[in-house]
């Protein structure tokens, strides 16, 4: 049984029956057959779609923005940011994708040639519960554009929001069965993987189980984008404006509740300024208000889950007993709902679990080194390699520092976030390939080389 349960007041909101093998197959056959027929349109013909799912989502943010609340926490005003971001993405590829996917003539010993860009087919998108209307619409807008259909696997904890996307394309306009969602166990996912009738795989999700996912579609030698987990550094220079990289640290820690692969979460301070930085930081942390996420005031909402905060007070607890200062929080309160304080530890040094591991939740973990290039090297001491934020007035030296983080996003003197003008994605244990800007909407095509040899003399 598929449940869901609000994570702010312990209530089951509702429940479903998983699919059974029978309605699973119709709906692969359905979703095959629209896609055969949508990649014969012309890319002019398809992109006007995008841009009624951005009229659609913004006609119905409100109800959209509290079913992301209702179902996985999120604090009402990022849930609703949530939904407009995805409008503007809808309208971004509804813009530019025609010109992401323009022929390109190349010059060549034939009379003419061109690399061509043609769609994959159908793409499974296995997704998580944290953006759970974002992590659709970021890759489904450029994989529509392409040509391309879509199959949603989400959250198990979020069923409510994947019906909810699927029929946002379908009130826009979309093709009966263009875009359908699953709701299956997770065991069933490998089947969808292999079968014949699936082009492609994207995941957003941990590193465990990319890796899985990673193998099943090798496996049956299949294209696949992973974007997975992520300990981002945020690496605060002595000569950086420490009140303005403290104010944006906060923000960058404890949006969405910590729940981000690319929140920041190691926090690598030069010495001479780590004291103010952070005091300025704890202080903004502690004065975050904690409670209902329906409430507009509130900017720390419940965990999605019981069993992440769990985890995260594990983390708390190893790393303050190897030696790290709790500075704030750090204690499961009591009542309904999985609460977890905003949490900032100091003095946290490599080997410490809050340094190594991938901290999914509202806690911060400050470390304070010597100079510019040892705060590089811990930076880039991780399996990880999503994004990195660094912080300094020299801009010299911003650019050149940026060239050695080992990261897909560098944002200087800013806070690391998805844009979709921009490539997104990571390296290392971080994941392979990309969303957004035009390399996204390039992952799942098919780069075709057209050569045309000299016509034949005439008689």
């Amino acid at each position: 049984m598929i449940v869901s349960t609000n994570p702010t007041t312990d209530v089951e909101l509702a429940r479903f029956t998983p699919q059974s093998p029978q309605e699973v197959d119709d709906i692969l056959d359905k979703v095959a057959d629209a896609q055969a027929a949508w990649r014969r349109r012309d890319i002019s013909d398809r992109t006007p779609l995008l841009r009624e799912v951005a009229r659609v989502l913004r006609e119905g943010r409100d109800a959209y923005a509290a079913l992301i609340t209702a179902e996985m926490g999120k604090p009402i005003t990022e849930a609703r940011a949530e939904i407009e971001k995805c409008a503007m993405t809808c309208e971004y590829y509804a813009e530019h994708a025609p010109a992401q996917l323009a022929d390109r003539p190349v010059a060549s010993n034939a009379a003419e040639s061109a690399v061509v860009y043609d769609p994959l087919g159908v793409v499974l998108a296995v997704m998580p519960w944290n953006y759970p209307f974002w992590q659709f619409f970021r890759f489904a807008a450029p994989a529509l554009a392409a040509g391309n259909g879509t199959l949603l696997k989400h959250a198990n904890n979020v069923p409510q929001c994947a019906l909810a996307v699927e029929e946002i394309v379908r009130k826009a306009g979309a093709p009966a069965d263009l875009c359908r969602t699953l709701l299956i166990e997770v065991d069933q996912v490998a089947g969808f993987i292999a079968d014949p009738r699936v082009a492609a795989v994207t995941l957003t999700g941990s590193t465990e189980v990319g890796a899985i996912v990673a193998s099943q579609a090798a496996a049956v030698l299949k294209k696949q984008v992973l974007e997975l987990g992520g300990s981002d550094p945020f690496i605060v220079l002595a000569d950086a404006d420490i009140e303005q990289a403290a104010a944006t640290a906060v923000k960058a820690r404890y949006v969405n509740v910590g729940q981000s692969c690319v929140n920041a979460k190691r926090f690598i301070v030069e010495a001479a300024v780590a004291d103010r930085f952070a005091a300025a930081f704890t202080t903004a942390a502690a004065a975050l208000k904690v409670g209902d996420p329906a409430d507009p005031d509130t900017a720390i909402g419940p965990m999605a889950r019981a069993h992440l905060r769990d985890t995260l007070h594990d983390q708390v607890r190893r790393t303050v007993d190897a030696g790290a200062v709790l500075v704030l929080g750090g204690k499961v309160p009591d009542g309904p709902g999985c609460y977890y304080p905003p949490t900032v530890l100091d003095h946290v040094r490599p080997g410490m679990a809050a340094f190594e591991e991938e901290t999914f939740g509202p806690v911060a973990a400050i470390t304070r080194v010597a100079s510019a290039d040892e705060a590089v090297t811990l930076a880039n001491q991780t399996e990880y390699g999503l994004g990195a934020a660094l912080w300094t007035s020299d801009p010299d030296r911003a650019r050149r520092l940026a060239r050695v983080l080992d990261a897909g996003a560098v944002f200087i003197n800013g806070m690391v976030a998805s844009d979709p003008r921009l490539p997104f994605g990571g390296i290392k244990r971080s994941g392979c390939g990309r969303e957004l800007g035009a390399e996204g909407i390039r992952e799942f095509v098919n780069t075709k080389t057209v050569w045309i040899g000299p016509a034949a003399p005439t008689a």
